[in-house]
């Protein structure tokens, strides 16, 4: 246990923002999210630089999706192209760079030319701890996990502008969200929600339950919280937390967690989505679903049934896997 917890730390466990694997690992894949909402809400793209290490076809690659439309673009490097920091956070994919403080593009394809800085301020940061250091708590230190997660930056402020296919769009005042995933392959379904862009409020909010193959078996796991003036509010395995409800009708997606002091209930309508590609034992092979355009009605209560918290939300990120209500067991909320 000593020496897979010393490995752990040498793959900077407690950096997991930076780049985790190395250009020689196989069927390895390594990813990073860049959710960024211009301050009247009229913008919504994402950018994922990432990396794909195998046997048939090994690359780097950013991807686009605007939120508004749908549309989506791959874009493919070389992996001689990637290039990365151990220190800090820093990845560089082509001639685009990207950091915790900001996003430079510059990306020439057939079907899309996007230029700019967009730089960030203000960042928040999921907190940490020596038995946790990020936001999959302890289980940052279990091995053969086919993939992990990371929560970059919870929240900042956006400003600058892109020009996309010679249209510039201004996102000074906006808010963006940064996270990541790296391992072979992302979990078999999953449920995937985020947004930070609340009508009466600053809070944001991350939620994700995965089935998640371990040992030739698997479990359900799940991870998140929800941020508001100042406080996070965790909710996931780890915490021992429970899933109270999980349903989906006519796209309106119903959740619920319950933890040791509180409740959280949100109800999402899933929107706009384009297909993005994800990984499958280092390949990007799988197409996905995702909006970032969704809406979501969020609902924080003490466990005495006292409401701390209800907002709206819009541009939300979703993902909705649907293998997945077939293997959560709910507990009702007692």
């Amino acid at each position: 246990m000593v020496c897979l917890y010393m490995k752990q730390c040498r793959m900077n466990v407690f950096k997991p923002e930076v780049f985790q694997g190395n250009l020689k690992d196989k069927k390895y894949f390594e990813g990073w999210y860049f959710k960024n909402v211009s301050r009247d809400l009229g913008h919504v793209y994402s950018f994922i630089p990432g990396i794909s290490l195998n046997p048939e076809n090994p690359h780097c690659f950013i991807q686009v999706i605007n939120g508004l439309t749908g549309n989506t673009q791959y874009i493919e490097y070389p992996v001689s192209s990637f290039k990365f920091s151990k220190k800090e956070f820093l990845v560089q994919v082509g001639d685009s760079v990207f950091t915790t403080d900001s996003m430079v593009l510059n990306i020439d394809s057939p079907l899309i030319k996007v230029s700019g800085r967009l730089g960030y301020s203000g960042s928040v940061k999921y907190p940490t701890s020596l038995l946790s250091p990020g936001i999959m708590g302890w289980y940052s230190f279990v091995p053969y996990m086919e993939c992990k997660h990371g929560v970059v930056s919870v929240s900042h402020r956006i400003d600058g502008a892109l020009t996309i296919n010679n249209i510039t769009l201004d996102f000074s005042g906006g808010k963006g969200y940064i996270e990541k995933d790296w391992g072979s392959s992302f979990p078999e379904s999953w449920i995937w929600l985020q947004s930070n862009n609340f009508t009466n409020s600053d809070a944001c909010i991350m939620m994700s339950i995965a089935k998640i193959p371990w040992l030739g078996n698997f479990f359900t796991g799940f991870l998140g919280f929800l941020y508001y003036k100042g406080t996070f509010y965790p909710f996931s395995t780890y915490h021992k937390s429970e899933i109270t409800e999980l349903s989906l009708d006519n796209e309106i997606l119903s959740l619920g967690f319950k933890g040791k002091h509180n409740q959280l209930r949100i109800t999402a309508k899933l929107k706009q989505s384009g297909i993005l590609l994800a990984p499958k034992a280092g390949e990007m092979s799988r197409r996905i679903k995702e909006s970032i355009d969704s809406e979501l009605e969020v609902e924080l209560l003490n466990n005495a049934g006292t409401i701390i918290y209800h907002d709206h939300a819009s541009r939300a990120g979703l993902e909705v896997i649907e293998g997945i209500f077939d293997i959560v067991k709910i507990k009702p909320a007692r």
